[in-house]
């Protein structure tokens, strides 16, 4: 998969959403080159593969980083992997953006539970029982 084919997927999967989702993300859905290696990694095995990000200076937008998913995926992947990986991705963040703008933060809590157990060494498909768990208190 190549930079330019990755950013026609993404270009149409953006597309395909309601305008309404996008409502003040006034930097856009922007796909970066670079990979980005998570500040948390224990080894090479931990990637950023997409950001939501909120600045000040330059509004909100969400990044998404090709050079991630080449380094986990490999460019020879299956185009439907690609697909499938870049659209979690950016639905992902997307969610972060409408978390944010409603005053919630349901996700980032599910990524905080997600890094203790990378942290921790369990079974990373726990995150999803331990909210369910967290959403009953």
């Amino acid at each position: 998969m190549t930079i330019d084919r990755a950013q026609e997927m993404l270009e149409q999967m953006v597309n395909d959403l309601p305008e309404v989702i996008f409502n003040e993300l006034n930097g856009g859905v922007l796909l970066l080159p670079e990979s980005k290696r998570s500040p948390e990694a224990r080894a090479d095995d931990l990637f950023i593969m997409g950001e939501y990000v909120v600045r000040h200076d330059m509004g909100r937008m969400v990044k998404i980083y090709y050079g991630s998913f080449v380094k986990l995926y490999g460019e020879n992947a299956p185009d439907e992997l690609w697909e499938k990986e870049l659209r979690h991705t950016l639905h992902h963040e997307l969610t972060h953006h409408l978390e944010h703008l409603a005053g919630e933060n349901d996700l980032e809590v599910e990524d905080d539970i997600r890094m203790y157990l990378y942290h921790n060494h369990m079974d990373m498909s726990r995150a999803e029982e331990i909210m369910k768990q967290l959403k009953k208190k």
